[in-house]
């Protein structure tokens, strides 16, 4: 049953928003250091004025960064890895870095691999979901120094591990971006679910899909540090787009692998609007967001997103990526909109806000042409925080592809430029880049070149 309550407020225009506020441009309020995300007015909003200066070319032809920023290639694909497992998968993709003792930084990472991935996690007894499956996670254990003391399989045999997001308690939950059954395209078992991997010692969660959490094309996960909520992502490539949704744990907050012990899966409904694709004006604010009960959680006969949620139906959205928590609030990203695609509106870009305490969704920004805030390329996808407050954005769009940073100011600027084609001089190709996150003293930047796999770590004046 849907959750009861008031009904929803309607989408404030911007000339309201302005005789609320007295100035232009939305605020995110976080606890602790991280102040406001976004503050100043839309006039200030400029394009390549902030950060940290122009990118300086590589030499090498890798990585591309401002003047003071260095990076260490921790890891490349086709290597071998340090257990001897095998070579490094391909497709870098989600990642999340975890303090360790003594120092050290256990990295956690996806490899999205499908059925045709050029090179599979290595299948490893005791850690192998399905042995037909290509996709998986590798863990990474770096020394205070940032030198790599090992690197070894976390999870294999799973398919399209694309994102995820870490828990309150230090493990990583990695998502299958797939709704394969058994017997397509090999797989001996269905696919589409959510797996727990502890990158310090992955034998302690194994290969154990975490089923009550629902079969759909996951894509990334927050959760709520207070109440154990999990939310979660799902990038469905067709009509009817995907889902936001929210899993009520039996055992919410219980440590490495209370998530085991089930729960109930819930969509989210904000009433009039069954599409977020259709919201332009940043600030726009809905109270009385509904979660309504999945019918079928493992999708046995019909994808989720095609069942039948009732009088209402639940809120759809065209590429929803991202997730991550702060201060009281989940915070998720729609990468592009495309109405030629069947969507209700167009944009390159949506960061969406929901807070549970008063069940309030709010738009916080919109990329696009025609908006306040442009990325110079598009499609923004993996998010993180930044230590000094704001964002990274991990851009997978066409083109070049870039790290952007967005300031508390509003302000869009370029931190990292993938230098590596694998294209040809006449028609380039750069990979995408993901998994963007910090090391927890804040000194580190790791982000993953999806293709050709590359892991790096980027250190700098990220203070100045």
């Amino acid at each position: 049953m849907p959750e009861t309550g008031s009904t929803s407020g309607s989408p404030a225009t911007r000339r309201q928003m302005l005789a609320r506020s007295g100035a232009l441009g939305i605020g995110i309020a976080f606890s602790g250091t991280l102040s406001e995300l976004f503050t100043g007015t839309a006039a200030a909003q400029h394009l390549g004025h902030g950060g940290y200066g122009p990118l300086v070319p590589d030499p090498d032809g890798l990585l591309d960064l401002p003047k003071g920023f260095r990076y260490r290639v921790l890891s490349r694909e086709g290597d071998r890895l340090r257990s001897g497992e095998g070579p490094v998968p391909s497709n870098h993709d989600g990642m999340a870095a975890f303090a360790g003792r003594h120092g050290r930084v256990h990295l956690v990472r996806n490899h999205e691999n499908r059925a045709t991935g050029r090179i599979p996690v290595p299948a490893v007894e005791g850690l192998t979901y399905d042995p037909a499956g290509k996709g998986g996670c590798t863990a990474l254990t770096l020394d205070s120094r940032g030198t790599v003391l090992s690197e070894r399989v976390a999870i294999a045999g799973t398919a399209v591990n694309c994102a995820g997001g870490p828990t309150p308690w230090g493990t990583w939950l990695t998502c299958e971006e797939t709704e394969d059954k058994a017997g397509t395209n090999g797989y001996a078992k269905d696919h589409g679910f959510i797996f727990e991997v502890d990158g310090a010692d992955p034998r302690r969660t194994g290969a154990v899909p975490l089923t009550a959490m629902g079969r759909f094309q996951h894509e990334a996960i927050a959760v709520d540090p207070k109440r154990g909520v999990v939310y979660e992502t799902e990038d469905a490539f067709e009509r009817p787009f995907g889902l936001f949704y929210r899993f009520l744990p039996e055992k919410p907050l219980g440590g490495t692998g209370s998530l085991r012990a089930g729960g109930r899966l819930q969509a989210m409904r904000v009433p009039g609007v069954p599409d977020l694709s259709s919201i332009r004006e940043t600030g726009a604010r809905f109270d009385g967001v509904e979660w309504v009960d999945v019918p079928d959680p493992l999708a046995a006969e019909t994808p989720i997103r095609h069942q039948d949620f009732g009088r209402g139906g639940v809120t759809h959205a065209q590429k929803l990526e991202g997730c991550y928590w702060g201060g009281r609030s989940v915070y998720f990203v729609s990468s592009f909109a495309r109405s030629t695609e069947g969507s209700a509106g167009d944009h390159h870009g949506q960061i969406w806000r929901y807070d549970p305490d008063r069940r309030r969704l709010t738009l916080v920004i919109v990329f696009g042409p025609d908006t306040d805030v442009r990325l110079p390329g598009e499609s923004p996808d993996n998010i993180c925080l930044a230590p000094g407050g704001g964002l990274m954005v991990c851009e997978d769009g066409g083109g070049a592809q870039h790290v952007y940073g967005v300031t508390r100011r509003g302000e869009v600027y370029a931190l990292a430029r993938n230098r590596q084609n694998t294209g040809t001089p006449q028609e380039p190709e750069w990979g995408e880049f993901a998994g963007v996150a910090f090391s927890p003293d804040g000194r580190t930047m790791y982000v993953n070149c999806y293709d050709p796999g590359t892991t790096f770590a980027v250190t700098g004046p990220w203070r100045r």
